[in-house]
């Protein structure tokens, strides 16, 4: 019987996954992982606060984490809702060394603690590393580009359909079932709306597709109904599938 995996071989093997670290040679992987921590965090904890100074980024093992900023009426703009397999923080860089929003679980989680100084010198004098760390940038600059463009050109209920289709396998055909990730209320922070705004969306969504919706739990005859539905404005053939929500989503 092979013997229990220990915490750094946990940290090493997920850092070798990675997709900015993954470059590095053994020696700097081995120093990400000595002075790296394992966390466990629970709901509602928050991990780091905007503007704060940045000395760690973060890898999500599982869970959820919410990153927002505080409004000057000290309400909350969700800018992102990241599963596991997702990196945060790490952009902190090339923000001044502060954190460019704050983060907070939204559920029990676990999460891999790093130290941005290792990050930014191997950024230094890593050429592939720093290949791959503009790399993500621009896959996350991307992202926000077509979500910039779904709030001007489509309906409440036709953001709401993409975000629907980010957690199903486009190439299913015939009946669904999805499970939404987390509370309506964060969905619909998430995507820009008030709780009210996505209730009367989501009904005007039933009822041009007929959607079955049970709680949190929403089913659909076929998939290819809700593309053709939310799809029908945007620039690009079924752009959702590069926003996915839960393609990345990992449990390690």
């Amino acid at each position: 019987m092979s013997s229990p995996e220990s915490t750094a071989q946990t940290i090493l093997r997920i850092l070798e996954k990675s997709p900015i670290l993954e470059n590095c040679d053994a020696a700097t992987l081995a120093s990400f992982t000595e002075q790296s921590t394992l966390m466990s965090v629970e709901k509602g904890q928050v991990l780091f606060v905007h503007e704060e100074p940045a000395k760690r980024f973060f890898i999500i093992l599982s869970g959820w984490v919410k990153l927002f900023r505080e409004t000057l009426d000290g309400s909350q703009a969700v800018v992102d809702i990241l599963p596991a397999g997702h990196m945060l923080g790490e952009t902190s860089i090339f923000q001044n060394d502060s954190y460019p929003y704050s983060a907070e679980s939204i559920e029990s989680a676990k999460l891999i603690s790093l130290p941005l100084t290792l990050l930014k010198s191997e950024i230094d004098n890593n050429p592939k590393v720093t290949s791959a760390m503009l790399s993500n940038m621009a896959k996350v600059r991307r992202k926000q580009d077509q979500e910039l463009e779904h709030l001007t050109i489509q309906s409440a209920p036709q953001r709401i359909g993409c975000f629907l289709l980010r957690l199903t396998n486009q190439k299913q055909q015939g009946p669904i079932t999805i499970q939404l990730p987390y509370d309506k209320s964060l969905v619909a922070a998430r995507l820009g709306m008030q709780p009210e705004t996505f209730s009367r969306a989501l009904t005007r969504l039933k009822d041009a597709i007929g959607l079955e919706i049970h709680g949190s739990t929403i089913a659909l005859d076929d998939v290819r109904q809700l593309i053709q539905y939310s799809c029908a404005a945007c620039s690009s053939e079924f752009p959702c599938k590069d926003l996915k929500t839960n393609g990345d989503h990992k449990t390690f």
